[in-house]
Parts: C-alpha cells; sequence; structure tokens
C-alpha cells in the first residue's frame, strides 16, 4: 500500500481511517510576537487545551488530520508531534508557503526557483530543521484574484519538488479564487492534477466554480465550514449536495481549517477569545454534531459521508 508521513512517522494510506483534510493545531502570522497586549504564549498551557480539543474526535471515529501549517505561519512540528503522541491522532504537516500578502516573502523572492524547489525536497527528504519530521504534504498559495509573480515563482517551486518526491500539494485560495489558475501552473510542471487539492473552494456559492475543478481532476476542499463570515454553511452543504448529484463526489474533501492555539492575536480580531464568540460553530467537532445531520437530512447517504471521510482522503494522498 502507498504511504503518507505523519509526525510520527510513516504510515499506510489505508491506515488513515476517517481524515479531515485542513486544520491548524497551531498558527502564529509573522510578526505575532510584537503585539503586547494579547496574552503570552505559555507553551504548556496551549499544548494541554490543543491535546482536549483533537482527542474529542475520538468520539467520532476520526483518525487522521491534516495540518496545512506552512513555514511562514509559525510552523512548530514538534509541538504538533506532542499533540499526535498525546492525543492518539495522527498528524500530517506541511512544508511549503503562504501567499505573499500574509507570508514572509522577502529571503525566498531573491532565490531562483529551483533553489526555493530544493529547500522544499530537502524538508521533504532529511526532516525540518534537527527535528527528523517529515512532512506528508506541500502547502501552496495564492492571493484574491489573481496570482502575483512570487506566487507563481512558490507555485512552480512547489509542482517541482511534488514531482521529485512524490508527495501531494494542498492549497490555500483567497476568497475562491484562483484554483483553475493553480491547476494551470501545477499539472504545467508535469504534476497529474489529482495529486492538488484546491482549498476553500468553498468560500462562495458557486458550485459552477466548484464542479469544474472536479472536472478538472483536482480535489476540492470544502474546508471552512463554522466559519459563517465568509460563508453560509447552509450554502456549503447545498454545494456539496449538488457535489454528489453531479457525480462529482470523488473529489470532495472536507474540514473546517480550524486554529486551535493562535500565538498572539488574530489578525483584524485581535483577542483570540472574540473569534470564539464571531463563529461560535468553528471547532474540529461542527461536522459531525451539525454538517452531517444536515446532509442527511437532504438525502446524502451514509455511504457517501463515509466514501467522502474516508475513502477521498485514502486516494488523494495515494493520488488516484
Amino acid at each position: 500500500m502507498p504511504t503518507v508521513q505523519t509526525v510520527l512517522g510513516p504510515r499506510d494510506t489505508s491506515e488513515l481511517g476517517r481524515t479531515l483534510i485542513h486544520e491548524h493545531v497551531l498558527v502564529g502570522y509573522p510578526g505575532w510576537f510584537m503585539d503586547t497586549r494579547m496574552p503570552p504564549f505559555v507553551r504548556d498551557e496551549a499544548l494541554a487545551r490543543v491535546v482536549d480539543a483533537f482527542s474529542q474526535l475520538h468520539a467520532y471515529g476520526v483518525k487522521t488530520v491534516v495540518d496545512p501549517c506552512p513555514m511562514d505561519l509559525g510552523r512548530d512540528v514538534g509541538f504538533v508531534a506532542e499533540v499526535s503522541q498525546r492525543s492518539g491522532i495522527n498528524l500530517i504537516c506541511a512544508t511549503g508557503v503562504y501567499m505573499e500578502q500574509q507570508g514572509i516573502p522577502f529571503t525566498l523572492r531573491h532565490l531562483e526557483t529551483d533553489v526555493v524547489a530544493e529547500i522544499f525536497q530537502k524538508e521533504i527528504e532529511d526532516g525540518i530543521g534537527q527535528s527528523g519530521i517529515r512532512p506528508g504534504i506541500i502547502k501552496i498559495a495564492t492571493g484574491d484574484g489573481e496570482v502575483s509573480p512570487y506566487e507563481r515563482k512558490m507555485l512552480t517551486a512547489a509542482s517541482r519538488a511534488a514531482k521529485r518526491t512524490g508527495l501531494v500539494l494542498l492549497s490555500h485560495t483567497e476568497n475562491c479564487t484562483c484554483g483553475h489558475d493553480q491547476i494551470d501552473i501545477v499539472t504545467g510542471e508535469g504534476v497529474a492534477p489529482q495529486r492538488l487539492l484546491v482549498g476553500h473552494s468553498c468560500g462562495r456559492d458557486d458550485h459552477e466554480y466548484q464542479a469544474a475543478l472536479a472536472r478538472r481532476g483536482a480535489y476540492v476542499g470544502f474546508d471552512r465550514f463554522g466559519i459563517e463570515i465568509f460563508n453560509s454553511d447552509a450554502n456549503r452543504t447545498r454545494n456539496v449536495k449538488q457535489m454528489i448529484d453531479a457525480g462529482l463526489r470523488d473529489h470532495v474533501l472536507l474540514s473546517h481549517d480550524t486554529v486551535n492555539c493562535w500565538m498572539g492575536g488574530v489578525p483584524g480580531f485581535g483577542d483570540p477569545a472574540v473569534v470564539a464568540q464571531v463563529v461560535p460553530n468553528w471547532k474540529l467537532t461542527h461536522l459531525f454534531e451539525r454538517i452531517f445531520p444536515a446532509l442527511r437530512e437532504m438525502g446524502v447517504s451514509d455511504a457517501d459521508l463515509e466514501h467522502i471521510i474516508t475513502d477521498n482522503p485514502r486516494r488523494y494522498f495515494a493520488g488516484t
């Protein structure tokens, strides 16, 4: 069987089980430590809270979670590995970088594309830093409405690293745009479209966009359930049902994009406690508590749901 790297070592894709495809253990936006108004980051306290959150997934049969935190958003794979050990959840981490507007582009902007690809490849083959922990995915990201020259270079480098190493690509899209550009760049470097998950494709009520991505062969991320400030869960649920009805269930992957620990404040919100008030359903168990029951009421079968939450992630990591 094909294998996927978790933070605790390789696993057969057959062992992944129910999988949430896009959740964050912790995130720190560039410069998070400069906002001295925010509560300090206390590692042991944060670890206990995050372990408790991920441990709740056992009640819903979840075995694996992908944490696609890129290099420049406070990635801490040692912390992620401790969460995996203590919670019993397989966690998969990433190499790669974020979109230009919210990442740290200065250093990589001055490097050649193939040099950036080598940087990603070194993490994939040798491990991240001195941790020995190897990523299981490559993160790519684009901004709103157009792919900047920097982002195009990062996507090209990531695609070359993916082709050399066999890892899959998982993306961030902003406001549900540039998904087709991502497919064009990835496939232009010789990577098959089924090795790409176009993330956050549920950012607006647009079935035609979502279906078009799937028909090109990519996986489509309905991965922000609970964040209703961008799009309503009612729209997202209806769009998932439309994908199933259109014969495209094989391309659907689900998640919430939760951040279970913020280092520092939340851009645009300040204190992380405010976020919980604005998006009260934004938590790891929301799909199972509210969204799956809603889909069942719409006529989606348990077999369809199990296929999407278990079979599709396995096929994605197997590259099929």
